[in-house]
């Protein structure tokens, strides 16, 4: 298909999915507490974004059942909302993606349950500035790819992987689109970044090995390899004629 580079009434229709799943996130944090299940969470994000017009995009994707993906501590991401109950100590990630009037926006960010361990905290930290580092590369006539190199060198800089398994993708239109956003990636490789692509950054930092398993009861949920806790932050990325707009930062941290 690939990459679409959308019209300014379609970016105004993605800026406001984008938008209300960033707010779905930021509803819930009051709602982060020991004791909820995430099934519970699963089912507070859904009721806030249809009673704002929107529906969830992951609901039936590909026989998914649920309204969001939820993965605390050494789930890497795809966790499945269930009787889980989070406990103090826990970081946990929530990922939503809203399909509002035909656009799709998509996002997800960590959260600690009461209070986490310095060793939760700085994988949190760095997870989050490696997102910051791939934001820093999204400007007109750079390469795809110089976002996924400055990525993992910011995380391998520090003492952590970074899953290569899962990737970042083009939004907006459709739930999946070209391009792939890679995490880890050779450096001034890939395509040239125009004004009007649209993509999700989001990546997933481990501070063990890199590889994921999956589930196999379920099929969905990816955890690390060793046990060791992971993170990820993730917004959708406009380019603009001067650089960008991270579409679902309703915290204006980037």
């Amino acid at each position: 298909m690939g990459i679409i580079i959308k019209t300014p009434e379609q970016i105004e229709g993605i800026r406001k999915s984008s938008r209300l799943a960033a707010e779905t996130l930021k509803f819930l944090e009051t709602h982060i507490q020991p004791g909820i299940t995430t099934l519970a969470l699963n089912d507070l994000a859904e009721k806030f974004m249809r009673e704002r017009g929107a529906i969830p995009a992951t609901k039936g994707y590909k026989g998914y059942q649920h309204a969001s993906c939820i993965s605390p501590n050494d789930v890497v991401c795809h966790g499945v909302p269930n009787s889980y109950e989070l406990k103090w100590g826990d970081i946990v990630n929530v990922d939503v993606t809203t399909i509002l009037d035909g656009y799709f926006g998509d996002t997800c960010r960590m959260y600690v349950v009461g209070e986490a361990s310095e060793y939760a905290l700085n994988l949190m930290n760095v997870t989050r500035e490696c997102l910051r580092k791939g934001l820093e590369q999204c400007f007109p006539g750079n390469h795809l790819n110089n976002i996924g190199y400055h990525i993992s060198e910011h995380a391998h800089k520090h003492g952590y992987s970074v899953v290569y398994e899962f990737c970042g993708h083009g939004v907006g239109l459709k739930f999946h689109e070209d391009p792939e956003v890679s995490h880890i990636a050779e450096k001034n490789t890939g395509p040239i970044l125009k004004p009007g692509m649209v993509f999700t950054i989001e990546p997933m930092i481990n501070a063990g090995k890199a590889r994921c398993k999956v589930d196999r009861k379920d099929g969905w949920t990816a955890r690390t390899i060793d046990g060791k806790l992971s993170a990820q932050y993730e917004h959708t990325v406009l380019i603009t004629e001067t650089g960008y707009e991270a579409l679902t930062d309703v915290y204006g941290d980037f």
